[in-house]
Parts: structure tokens; sequence; C-alpha cells
């Protein structure tokens, strides 16, 4: 019997040193699928930004904000808390973005005899002289942003001849009611002379739109 016929006849005995090859990974479809991931993200916020452009354009007519005052006049209240965005007066989806309005950010709330003084770190600071304020409230909506029943500040004001409104949200919500309070107790020979130019100047909205901010 020769060695060919032995080697036929015996089983194959593995040897000690051999070891089970390792799976091929197929890195070129897991480069493939990032690569498609990351082109996608990138599309995504690249058309946010194109609408983010489009509704600014549209906004142009809107005018620069008031700037702080360079005297502050007597204090009402403080707040420190998050500045959730502005919006056309009753309509929470509407959000303006022109002149910086439409970026969230913290913020730093002083209720003065002259006004209401917004000052945002790393964006655009602005202020709403005491004859634009028209009302104050709470709702829990705006901008796209829903929060807990109330948990939001939400102050009416004129710019532009338009009603807006603008969120915030407080670090401390029980301090929300005395803003409440404070904004609509302002003086009524001033508020009514700044409603009287609104209403001259603001075009019609429903009467339903006062109603629309909470979030549905």
């Amino acid at each position: 019997m020769t060695s060919a016929h032995l080697t036929t006849l015996l089983p194959t005995v593995p040897l000690a040193g051999d070891k089970h090859s390792a799976p091929v990974t197929d890195w070129s479809g897991r480069i493939g699928w990032v690569v498609g991931l990351v082109i996608f993200i990138a599309l995504v916020y690249w058309l946010m930004r194109q609408g983010w452009k489009w509704r600014g354009s549209l906004q142009s007519d809107v005018p620069e904000l008031p700037a702080l005052p360079e005297h502050q006049g007597a204090v009402k209240l403080t707040l420190s808390g998050r500045y959730h965005g502005s919006t056309s007066a009753g309509q929470w989806l509407d959000r303006i973005v022109a002149h910086g309005l439409g970026a969230r950010s913290r913020v730093e709330l002083t209720l003065t005899d002259d006004g209401l003084e917004v000052v945002r770190p790393g964006a655009n600071d602005f202020f709403v002289p005491a004859a634009r304020l028209r009302e104050a409230r709470l709702d829990k909506g705006i901008a796209g942003k829903v929060l807990a029943e109330g948990g939001l500040l939400v102050v009416t004001w004129e710019h532009g001849g338009r009603l807006l409104d603008s969120g915030f949200r407080s670090d401390r919500s029980a301090q929300h009611p005395a803003w409440v309070a404070a904004v609509n107790a302002l003086p009524s020979a001033v508020r009514a002379a700044g409603g009287e130019a609104a209403r001259s100047a603001a075009p019609r909205t429903p009467q339903t739109a006062t109603t629309e901010g909470p979030a549905r």
C-alpha cells in the first residue's frame, strides 16, 4: 500500500496550531453607509438654513429692533431664563426670524418704568418701550416649542406696525404670574396711547387669534 493510499484512508486530523479564519468585514459597505448618512444630514441642515433664509426674506419689512437704553429706568422685576422665540401675535407657529428674533438663547429680562430690556448672551439684545407693550399671559407653546401648561411667559408687543408674541421661560417658573400682573398693570394712559397707534398701523387679525397661542 502506497503512502498515497494511507493518506486517503486515514482521517484528516487538524493540527493544534490551526486557527479559524476571522470573518471578513465589508468595510466598503460600512463606509458607503456612513458617507450616505453624513450626506443626508448635511442636506437636511442645508434645507433648514434655506428655509430660514427664505422666511427672513419674507420678513424684510420688519424694522431694526430698538437698542437697549443707555440709562436704565426704575427696575420693577428681573428674570433669568430662556428665550424661546417670537411669532406673529396669536399664531404660535408663525415664527419671526428677522434680526435674530428666531434664535433661541439664554435671556436676562428686566422690566422697568421705561419698558422691557431683553439681554441675550450670544444673540441680539433688544428693548421694548413701555408704550409698545400690550399684554402678558401664561401659555404652553410658541414657535414650535411646547412646554407644560402655563410654563411659558408670553409678552405681546408692537413693532413695525405688527403685533408680536415673544416667549420666555424663567429658571424659576413661580415668577411668571408676577410678570403677567406687572406687565398688565402698566399705566393705562401709556398702554391706551400705544394701543391706539397699533390699531391704526397693524393689520386686523381674526378675533380667535388671541386664543390660538396654546399648542394643539
